[in-house]
């Protein structure tokens, strides 16, 4: 007769399988030591760290010259770990717009934070023609593929 703990283990093995398979399939990586998944770090964004980089990018985006994508994250936001993949994958999906990614424990960046009213991580603003035309709080894949493709195919 098998013990509570040897079926414990096994449901918890048999939950630990199924949920590695779906991550497996969004990219995620499986950090043993701390038990996280966390997003692969790859370039494809363009890290703003002062504000001045910051107001630059904003600047490009307001003049109507870039259409950008202003993600807004942070290291121990566990929805920015998710969305960051298919933020990764719309970016090579659509090279015309450029993303910037902006972590929002950055020092020195606290006003740019209140420029585009950013009270939430993950933020996305959407900017074309000089105006933001769309802004997504939440790691809602779905809506954010649907408002990639609307504004920018």
């Amino acid at each position: 007769m098998k013990s509570d703990w040897f079926n414990l283990h096994q449901i918890a093995r048999n939950s630990f399988i199924a949920t590695s398979t779906v991550y497996a399939s969004t990219e995620f990586n499986f950090d043993r030591r701390s038990f996280c998944f966390f997003a692969p770090d790859r370039s494809g964004f363009v890290v703003l760290k002062s504000e001045k980089e910051f107001n630059n990018a904003l600047s490009k985006a307001q003049d109507g010259s870039l259409p950008s994508v202003f993600y807004f994250t942070a290291a121990w936001c566990g929805p920015c770990k998710l969305i960051a993949p298919v933020m990764l994958e719309l970016g090579k999906k659509y090279p015309h717009v450029t993303t910037y990614k902006v972590d929002i424990d950055e020092g020195g960046l606290s006003n740019a934070l209140g420029k585009l009213n950013v009270s939430a991580v993950p933020t996305m603003q959407f900017f074309k023609g000089g105006v933001k035309k769309a802004e997504l709080v939440g790691a809602d894949v779905i809506k954010l593929r649907s408002i990639m493709e609307h504004l920018y195919k």
